[in-house]
Formats: structure tokens, C-alpha cells, sequence
């Protein structure tokens, strides 16, 4: 029989075989195989826990090996398996008929098993491994179970052990689906929003066809709040997009305990004080950044060019790959990275530009290095750039609007479009349509192309910004179910486009 832990090493980790051996010498435990402090100091923890619960430490030397050796061992989640394999090791414990199990949990001095993090990846990483049994903190045991093809325990004492291991196994059932109620976060709803029709009509259209959105203004537009309300808008996850979310919350330690799969897409909103590795990941070990827990939902930047132009810069690749890709102290690893980017900021360093009872006190000169703070190569990957004004006292007692769960619908209706579309193709939405595949999914009639083409060559656009065009009318085309873009999608496609290039900062100067 064979004991394993789980190394986190990025989105996949390491599984980690727990060796123990028992001879004659004087009476000690030594670990061996790259642990870390915390790994080091379980000896003290099992040791004093063994005792506590009603077993005998061995009184010989007792070595322990964490293999493979060349790969660092961290956190406390060694401590269950460590003494699993001990008394395992000396017999006090038996596995009859089972070839493998993988142990994960903190011990505490009474015997207390407490929650990890990382039990949904490690689950994960055992399954790829040919391993379906698992023993888990009793509150991280709703974590494993939504896993298929395993069978789960939790163990809330060490002493409860020999009886799990007697009777556990036949009660331990896995759950396909959970009902996680923590992941449906509360968002402000989109009729909380007053007024402003053209940012609305672009939350739906950003959020049906999964596009980059910048929205400008001056402060108390509602730029934050409508950011914030955009999430509502956006569909339940898929099964497998669920699993990657979620795997990537518990190696980070944001999935709370006693809970399952997270359904709701993320919404991530980092300080703008955050550094690159808190962005991007990195750091102490290889935890996941915002842009990883941002993956399949929305990275909001609030004020976004406060942020330090190296860290704004550092979005470029996992906007263009979908995933992060980080080499520290020669480890690398990888996580998906797969999110919407939302941004707002202020039209001008002073915030007035555009307000009709305020004048804007900033030159020509200011306005452009401030909009030079985001950097052209990341402003070109926006498609959708709206900018918003401060609403009279009138636009704010009317009635309001539509809610979030009408548009929603319209959203989901534009996902099966583009799925049913884009079947067997390696991409889902029209945000990432590749640029080779643009001309046979967003055709143009004649009178399209001419429009389009003339637009093109009038505000300068890259050729990247073209295909973001084209990208934007295909989606405006799914949201009114047509199968052929028209020049009105074009056209407001363009409008969506043209702002932050040029010196084009705001409808009139």
C-alpha cells in the first residue's frame, strides 16, 4: 500500500509518495526529500499528536521520504499523511485491499485534523494518477466529493482513524454536482443603474461576446458600479470551467471550507497599490495571481492608470494566450488565465473633461501622458471603450430599467449562438476568434466593407483594432440572431472603437 500527498506546482501540482521506514537506532524522525519549515517542524506535531490520540510512537529512527526529492515540499498538509504512514508502518492501522491513498491535513497537538487548502487539485492530481481513495479534513470533505471516480473520508480526529478505515469506505460517496451557495456572490443589479443607455447597451454586448471594455468618465459617472453589476449579467459556468475555477480558488486558499464547486463566473478587483506577482502570480511559492482567479469571469482595474505601467504591461500575454506561464529560481509552472478585462478611469488627470458644469483645467500634453499610462499595446487589446457623464437629478428618480436577469438571458441566448458556431473549433466566443478565421465567421456585404474599410483608414486603426471590429459587429450581430453582420453592427462597432486614439478622448472637445 502506498501513501501520497499533493505538492502544489501550479494549475496540475505534483503528487508526492510518502515512504516511511523503522530500524533500530537511536529514537528520532528525520524528513527528507526538499522540505520546507513547516514540513520540518511536523515531527514535533505527529509526534505529540500520535501520543495524544491513543497510539504508540515508535521508539526507534524513523525515516521519511518525500519523493520525488528535487522537488520543494511546503505547508502543513504533510502532517496527516506523515502519520498516517507511520502507524501504518508499525501496524496500528490497517488498509486491507486498497493499493493507494492520498492523505491531505494540519495536525494539532490533541490529535485535531484541520483544513487545508489545495484538496480540490490534489483530488484532481490523484485521479489523473490512477488513485480513488482519499482521506481529508472532515471540512474539506465537500470539496473532494465533487469529484467523480473516487471515494472520500473525512477525519476530524486522528483517533477516529482506525474506525474510518474500517467502516468509511463503504459510506464514502462522491457527488457530480454541488450546490454551492457561497460562490453566488451578491452584485449590484444593472436597474440599480440610472440612465446611461450606450454604456448598458455595451455591458451587454462586452459581456455577450466575452470583450475587453474600458469605461471613462468623470467621478460619479457610475463607472464602478456599473463595473461591478456587469458579473450579474453573465451566465452560470460550464461543469469543466467550474473545475478549473475552482481547483485554482482552493490552491490559492480563497475556496471556504465545507464548500463545493464555485458556479458563478469571478469577479476580481485588485488595489491599485497591487504588485506584478500579485497580479500575475509568483512570489512566495507558486500561488495563483488575480489574473488566474479572474479565469472564465471579469478583472476589474479600478482607476486603472494608478497601476504601475510594468504591472498593466504584464496583462499582454495572458490576454493573447489565455493562461500565465512563470519561471522563478528554475521552477516553472503554469495556471489558465482566461479573463475578461474591465477597466475605468477618469477621462483627464483632473476628472473633468467632459462634465458641463466643471471645465477642465489640463493641457493637450496631460491629457495624453495619462492616457499614455495604460500603454498602446494593452489599450489596442480593448475592443469595447465607452465614455460615461454625471446624469442630471431627473435621469436618477425615473423608473428603473431592465434588470440583470433579462439581460442575461439575451447574453446566454449569444453563448449558444457562438458555442453552436464554434463547435469543435478550440475557441467558444468571438473575442477569440483567431485572426486567420475572422473573414469566414464576420462577413461582410458591400456595403459593409465599405464603410468598414473607410472607418479603418480614417481613425488609423492597427490591424489588431480592425479585427476587434469585426469581432464586436459579429457579436452585435448574434445579439439580434442575425447571420449576417449589417452595416448598423459595423457602425456601432466603430463607435465602441474609436476612443483613446488620436487625441479622440471624448465625444466633443
Amino acid at each position: 500500500m502506498k501513501i501520497y500527498a499533493y505538492a502544489a506546482s501550479g494549475f496540475t501540482g505534483r503528487l508526492v509518495s510518502v515512504e516511511v521506514d523503522i530500524r533500530r537506532g537511536i529514537p528520532g524522525l528525520d524528513i527528507v526529500g526538499l522540505p520546507d519549515n513547516a514540513v520540518r517542524e511536523s515531527r514535533d506535531r505527529v509526534r505529540v499528536a500520535l501520543k495524544r490520540s491513543g497510539f504508540k510512537f515508535p521508539t526507534d529512527r524513523i525515516l521519511v521520504n518525500l519523493s520525488p526529492a528535487g522537488l520543494k515540499k511546503e505547508g502543513a498538509s504533510y502532517d496527516l499523511p506523515i502519520a498516517i504512514g507511520i502507524l501504518w508502518a508499525t501496524d496500528q492501522v490497517q488498509f486491507s485491499n486498497i493499493p493507494a491513498v492520498l492523505c491531505a491535513g494540519e495536525l494539532l497537538l490533541d490529535g485535531t485534523v484541520c483544513p487545508v487548502s489545495g484538496i480540490l487539485p490534489a483530488a484532481a492530481a490523484a485521479i489523473a494518477g490512477g488513485i480513488d481513495r482519499f482521506i481529508v479534513p472532515e471540512r474539506n470533505i465537500e470539496e473532494a466529493k465533487t469529484l467523480p471516480n473516487g471515494r472520500t473520508v473525512g477525519i476530524g480526529h486522528l483517533s477516529n482513524l482506525p474506525s474510518l478505515l474500517e467502516n468509511g469506505w463503504k459510506l464514502a460517496k462522491q457527488r457530480n454536482k454541488s450546490n454551492d451557495d457561497d460562490s453566488r456572490l451578491l452584485y449590484p443589479n444593472l436597474s440599480d443603474l440610472r440612465g446611461q443607455p450606450v454604456l448598458k447597451r455595451a455591458l451587454e454586448t462586452a459581456a455577450a461576446g466575452r470583450h475587453h471594455l474600458l469605461i471613462f468618465g468623470p467621478p460619479g459617472s457610475g463607472k464602478t458600479m456599473s463595473a461591478r453589476a456587469f458579473p450579474s449579467l453573465l451566465p452560470d459556468l460550464e461543469s469543466k470551467t467550474s473545475l478549473e475555477v475552482s481547483r485554482i480558488w482552493s490552491q490559492a486558499g480563497k475556496l471556504s471550507a465545507e464548500s463545493g464547486l464555485l458556479w458563478r463566473p469571478p469577479f476580481r478587483e485588485p488595489h491599485h497599490s497591487a504588485t506584478m506577482e500579485g497580479l500575475v502570480g509568483g512570489g512566495y511559492g507558486t500561488h495563483p495571481g488575480e489574473v488566474s482567479l479572474s479565469h472564465a469571469g471579469v478583472l476589474f482595474l479600478d482607476e486603472a492608470p494608478e497601476f504601475g505601467q510594468k504591472v498593466l504591461q504584464s496583462l499582454r500575454e495572458p490576454l493573447e494566450l489565455g493562461k500565465i506561464e512563470m519561471a522563478r529560481a528554475g521552477r516553472h509552472w503554469w495556471y489558465p488565465a482566461d479573463f475578461q478585462l474591465q477597466m475605468a478611469m477618469n477621462p483627464c488627470p483632473c476628472g473633468n473633461l467632459g462634465r458641463e458644469d466643471a471645465s477642465c483645467l489640463c493641457s493637450l500634453s496631460e491629457i495624453r501622458r495619462y492616457w499614455r499610462r495604460l500603454g498602446g499595446a494593452l489599450l489596442d487589446r480593448v475592443d469595447i471603450r465607452v465614455p460615461v457623464s454625471v446624469i442630471s437629478p431627473e435621469e436618477l428618480l425615473k423608473s428603473a430599467g431592465e434588470d440583470s436577469r433579462t439581460v442575461q438571458l439575451r447574453v446566454a441566448a449569444a453563448h449558444a449562438i457562438q458555442r453552436e458556431r464554434y463547435a469543435g473549433r478550440s475557441w467558444n466566443f468571438n473575442s477569440e476568434i483567431p485572426p486567420g478565421e475572422i473573414n469566414h465567421h464576420a462577413v461582410l456585404d458591400k456595403n459593409s466593407t465599405r464603410c468598414f474599410l473607410e472607418a479603418i483608414r480614417k481613425l488609423g486603426l492597427t490591424s489588431r483594432a480592425a479585427h476587434g471590429v469585426l469581432r464586436v459587429s459579429r457579436t452585435l450581430a448574434d445579439l439580434e440572431r442575425r447571420e449576417k453582420i449589417e452595416i448598423e453592427n459595423v457602425l456601432e462597432a466603430l463607435q465602441h472603437r474609436r476612443y483613446g486614439d488620436r487625441d479622440i478622448f471624448w465625444t466633443t472637445l
